[in-house]
């Protein structure tokens, strides 16, 4: 699961400038750190803040505006009023779009797009910025460290980071040669031109997997793409119990699977095959059976150990992954069953997968935004 930085980086000051882009809606309790933790950012001399308040009604702006008060840096926050949800539109990403609307007086390089519940670490802009001129690379992303203190998230946080890397490679994102293109929404740095000769957010309007078709709509028009794991960028949004990490993985499971029965089935047989059979092949009662069940079982140990490692866990979580698969499983089914119901992508109060969309080629791993 390790996604190292590559070697040789200039983490020094950069004389770029950053413009940051944070959509949110009803994100009081969180968005204060986030935009405090923005505008602590070091080697990045030139930064500006622009929040899309998107229909907030908890206090969200004044929470944001606090928290750049508190810095006494309230001339690098720009909070913007979202204007209505247009038709074939995602919520999440018209409030980008108008986020990126109003930053263009700035006249930035870059465009950091996050969440508001993301509490970046001081050099974290400075090192996504070493990358991309480094590379050079068009987008430059990192999978955040997602909270991981209550029950639920300790069973299932681990397993949703394996999973993303099992589907993403970084090497293969970051190899020209290879089509997969990924990203995670909660840190995407992308060069402004890049973003143009892309298509802009317009092009990924609809999504909601909305990280990685950026990603591969960079990718496939020239763009080189870089995804890493960040150790002290984190999320800072509580799941609190099952219910809740379900709801997270349900909301765009189905439409990951582009909302095929076929390839829900072959996922579904697919997890069965490769993480419950092993264990049921340890009670068979037959030796070379119960042997390569006991061998599977141990493989798929070994391979989850890092990730339950990465979040301080006691290893005995590992054992756990055929009994963590099964939720994810029944997370997905009930992803369709909301599709076919007309709920599909229910997030915050919007339908945001409604029946007869298309569906997206962006195979992601669902998460946190």
């Amino acid at each position: 699961m390790s996604a190292a930085l590559p070697g040789a980086l200039n983490t020094g000051k950069s004389n770029k400038k950053v413009a940051v882009i944070v959509p949110a809606r009803n994100e009081a309790d969180v968005v204060g750190r986030s935009i405090r933790s923005l505008l602590n950012q070091t080697g990045v001399p030139a930064i500006h803040i622009f929040l899309v308040d998107d229909s907030s009604s908890d206090g969200t702006a004044d929470a944001a505006r606090a928290g750049a008060e508190d810095g006494d840096k309230s001339d690098q926050l720009t909070i913007i009023a979202g204007r209505p949800l247009p038709p074939g539109w995602s919520g999440k990403l018209w409030a980008v779009q108008q986020g990126i609307e109003h930053a263009r007086s700035f006249q930035p390089d870059f465009l950091l797009l996050t969440d508001a519940d993301i509490d970046h670490a001081p050099g974290s802009l400075a090192t996504l910025l070493s990358v991309a001129e480094s590379g050079p690379r068009d987008l430059a992303s990192f999978m955040v460290k997602l909270r991981c203190e209550t029950l639920a998230e300790r069973a299932l946080v681990p397993a949703f980071v394996f999973f993303f890397f099992l589907l993403y490679p970084p090497a293969w994102i970051s190899n020209p040669r290879r089509r997969t293109a990924g990203a995670a929404g909660g840190s995407i740095l992308i060069r402004t031109t890049a973003l143009e000769r892309a298509g802009g957010i317009q092009a990924i309007r609809a999504e909601v997997i909305d990280d990685c078709a950026l990603a591969r709509r960079v990718k496939s028009t020239g763009g080189s793409v870089w995804l890493g794991l960040a150790t002290e960028t984190r999320s800072i949004r509580p799941y609190g119990n099952f219910a809740e990490v379900g709801k997270m993985i349900s909301r765009s499971a189905f439409n990951q699977l582009e909302h095929s029965a076929l390839i829900l089935l072959l996922a579904l047989a697919g997890l069965t095959f490769t993480y419950i059979v092993p264990l049921l092949l340890l009670f068979s009662g037959q030796f070379l059976a119960t042997l390569l069940g006991a061998a599977a079982y141990v493989v798929m140990i070994l391979c989850f150990l890092p990730s339950v490692r990465f979040y301080a866990l006691n290893w005995l979580w590992a054992p756990a992954l055929p009994l963590i698969a099964l939720f994810y499983m029944g997370a997905t089914f009930h992803s369709a069953f909301k599709y076919w119901t007309g709920r599909g992508g229910e997030w915050k109060g919007r339908i945001q997968d409604p029946q007869g969309k298309p569906g997206t080629n962006a195979k992601s791993a669902p998460g946190p935004s």
